[in-house]
Parts: structure tokens; C-alpha cells; sequence
């Protein structure tokens, strides 16, 4: 099996039985590497708003699943195990998600010295992460951009 089909069962059962919402937007991991993520989330009955473009809710969930599945793949990778909560989260419309909407955080270098601190001075350590929207059938400009305050702390 490929790491990106056993991310994506993992996104899935964990929409599942954690947090039914995530498995209601059915998103999907497209690409996951040490420096990027992309996580798609189609443009359906179950996303869209009364408009016909993707109801808000729909991309907050898209923003929360590629910083914090990002986060915790890096986390995974170094090794530690770690609690991860979300401080405070912050979004910018530019445009309509008019399409499937592609969610992308490359903030890998802010995560890593994040981990790093934590397992150092074993305590929580909050630092914001940014990230983009785009619609690329639509136009190479985003339809968000959003920050999200990750906390990690060492479990004990």
C-alpha cells in the first residue's frame, strides 16, 4: 500500500469515528511530502452553499485537515509523540471556491523548529501555520488564504 492510500484510510476512519464532519466533506489527500501538503475537497451536495460555491464550513474543515494532518505527519516523522490542538484560526476570502478546491501548507520549516522546541524544553509551544486555497479549474489565483495557531506539547 502507498503512503498516501494509507493516509487517506486513516483521514477516513478518523472522520469516521473522531470527528464526523471530516468524513461528511469526503476530503482527500493528494500529495504529502516533508514539505508540502495538498488536500482536495470535491465541490458537491454536501459542500456547497446557496450560491453554488463552497460553503465556509467546508473550507475551515479543508484549512484544519492540511495544517493539522501536515503537522502530524511531521510529528510522526520525528519520532515524538505529541498532543496537537489548533489555538485560534484566521481566514481571508479573496474569491468564490467555485470548483473542487485544492487546500495547500508548506510551512514545513515553521513545524519542524516547532518540534524541536517542544522536545527541547518540554513544554507547549504554539506557532502559527499559513496555508492557501485554490480552485485550479477556475484560476491559478487563491480563494483563501488562513493561519491557524498549532499547539504541540510532548505527551507525558
Amino acid at each position: 500500500m502507498s503512503n498516501l492510500f494509507k493516509t487517506n484510510l486513516y483521514l477516513k476512519a478518523f472522520g469516521f469515528f473522531k470527528i464526523p464532519l471530516i468524513f461528511y466533506v469526503n476530503p482527500k489527500v493528494i500529495l504529502l511530502n516533508s514539505e508540502e501538503i495538498k488536500v482536495a475537497i470535491p465541490l458537491n451536495r454536501r459542500t456547497r452553499n446557496h450560491y453554488g460555491s463552497m460553503y465556509f464550513g467546508a473550507l475551515a474543515v479543508g484549512a484544519d485537515i492540511s495544517v493539522g494532518l501536515f503537522a502530524m505527519s511531521l510529528v510522526k516523522k520525528s519520532g515524538a509523540d505529541m498532543l496537537l490542538l489548533f489555538k485560534d484560526f484566521q481566514i481571508e476570502f479573496h474569491q468564490r471556491a467555485e470548483g473542487e478546491t485544492i487546500f495547500s501548507c508548506r510551512d514545513h520549516e515553521k513545524i519542524n523548529n516547532q518540534i524541536a522546541l517542544v522536545l527541547r524544553d518540554r513544554k507547549r509551544v504554539n506557532e502559527q501555520v499559513c496555508g492557501q486555497a485554490f480552485v485550479p479549474s477556475v484560476s491559478k489565483d487563491p480563494v483563501c488564504s488562513f493561519k491557524l495557531t498549532v499547539s504541540l506539547k510532548q505527551r507525558v
